[in-house]
């Protein structure tokens, strides 16, 4: 019988029987054509076919995703990818840079710079602080003032306080309670004048002074130390400072390692609408800051005055002085502190305004022109910033604490010792004591953004070494001058 005739139409049987008689070389050519032609006809049709469904596809919020791969977005391919040139009619072959380590997006949200310029041009007007004389050198981001009470101007107002907050406190307390010299009320007023969100900017005029200029924060404290409703102040308060008045803060810790506790809190921070970038004095806001801005007390003497009142010992022992004595309402016993701590800090702006008892340099500023034609006569010279609070008439209140730090022990002004008889026991036990140094260390160390201005350890300690040395003079001083060492706790 012969095959059936459909066999011819089925030649695979011939070919292997073919592939069988041949030689080892015709069968493997035999295969390799197969499968060249397998693949052909077969793999690479149904490749192409997939990959449309492989494309970016969009999602519902708008953001573009693949399937089965690495999500890549047009704006990422445009930017992370190179293209070579194609070798066939459909092929394209793509080399990727290494995956960025941040969402793409992150460039798209935040864009400080274009928000400064959209609060810029919301405003109009030339900036207030531009033409103030207390920074003519620092340029405010934001414009313009606004007027408010009694003749106070909103510098900037219901901007985004959340940059001038700083991320990580500046005050460190790395141990479990703060050194003993610092009270509750003096860590909280610390903190938050360094780490307090900032609500508005204001700028006090004070007449011919230089205007003040003071930041209210997010946090409020009862008033338990100022005085009646501030009208300067809406809330919690700080005033800011030059940089070059950054003895503030170190004043702020030399009075509560010495125990005086008759300054106004201070700390050192930096503000981004403020163009310099340095880090600033900020003390504590009340209106017995700066009486003649805000109405509030001030005690007015002549250097006679003040001597005669020396002599008098004012409110000795708690005893009232006659109503013809030149007494005021301060306590004998203020005017030693203050003459000691001025000395130390060598603050000559209360009791020494003409600059008569040293050589004053061309930065010094002194009340007259000619400080040497006002000390002829004296005993009509005024003292100044002598300041007390509004319910506590007998203390007075350390303020506008610029002292001097490179004044020679030769050139030291003895003229704010003069007249005084006594000298705290408390104070000078300190001071003779070897652990001033390592008190102050441990005090300064607390306010990371004035110890890193001023150089960290090794400045720190430049600053130390200049009030040993003084104290040092100061306690030559009292022997040789027959000074009293008393206990004046009251």
């Amino acid at each position: 019988m012969g095959k059936p005739r459909f066999w011819r139409f089925f030649p695979f049987p011939k070919v292997s029987s073919c592939c069988r008689r041949g030689s080892l070389s015709k069968r493997g050519l035999l295969v390799g054509i197969g499968c060249a032609l397998y693949w052909f006809f077969l793999v690479s049709p149904a490749g192409l076919s997939q990959e449309p469904q492989r494309r970016v596809e969009p999602d519902r919020d708008g953001t573009k995703y693949t399937q089965g791969g690495h999500s890549l977005g047009t704006a990422e391919v445009h930017a992370g990818a190179t293209f070579a040139v194609p070798t066939g009619s459909n092929v394209v072959y793509i080399t990727l840079k290494p995956r960025r380590l941040k969402p793409a997006n992150i460039r798209g949200t935040v864009r400080p710079k274009l928000q400064r310029k959209v609060r810029r041009g919301s405003t109009a007007g030339p900036a207030a602080a531009h033409n103030s004389r207390a920074h003519r050198a620092i340029t405010l981001r934001e414009l313009p003032p606004a007027a408010s009470l009694r003749g106070a101007v909103d510098i900037i107002k219901n901007f985004n306080g959340n940059r001038e907050k700083p991320s990580v406190s500046t005050i460190r307390v790395y141990g479990p309670r703060a050194p003993p010299w610092f009270s509750a009320q003096d860590l909280r007023t610390m903190r938050f004048l360094a780490d307090s969100k900032v609500l508005r900017v204001r700028e006090i005029p004070r007449g011919d002074s230089p205007p003040l200029l003071i930041f209210e924060g997010d946090i409020q404290y009862p008033p338990s130390d100022q005085t009646p409703r501030d009208r300067a102040c809406e809330g919690q308060c700080g005033l800011i400072r030059s940089p070059v008045d950054n003895t503030e803060v170190f004043a702020f810790h030399l009075d509560r390692v010495l125990g005086l506790n008759r300054t106004l809190p201070a700390v050192s921070r930096k503000f981004g609408f403020l163009h310099d970038d340095q880090p600033r004095p900020v003390v504590l806001w009340g209106a017995l800051m700066h009486p003649e801005a805000v109405d509030q007390v001030t005690v007015r003497l002549t250097w006679r005055e003040y001597q005669n009142s020396l002599k008098e010992k004012c409110w000795s022992k708690n005893v009232r002085p006659k109503s013809n004595s030149a007494c005021t309402t301060i306590y004998h016993h203020e005017w030693s502190r203050l003459a000691l701590f001025d000395f130390l800090l060598q603050i000559h702006s209360r009791l020494d305004q003409s600059c008569c008892g040293f050589k004053p340099r061309q930065d010094d500023v002194c009340i007259n022109l000619s400080p040497h034609a006002a000390c002829r006569d004296p005993d009509n010279t005024e003292l100044g910033n002598i300041v007390h609070r509004n319910h506590d008439p007998h203390h007075l209140v350390f303020s506008i604490n610029k002292g001097c730090f490179d004044r020679n022990e030769d050139n030291l002004d003895f003229r704010l010792l003069e007249g005084i008889r006594e000298l705290p026991e408390e104070v000078m036990s300190v001071l003779g004591s070897r652990k001033l140094r390592e008190k102050l260390l441990q005090s300064l160390f607390l306010d990371q953004a004035y110890w890193e201005s001023q150089g960290g350890r090794q400045g720190i300690d430049k600053l130390i070494d200049v009030i040993e040395r003084r104290a040092k003079v100061l306690l030559s001083y009292a022997n040789s001058h027959g000074i009293n060492i008393i206990s004046m706790n009251v």
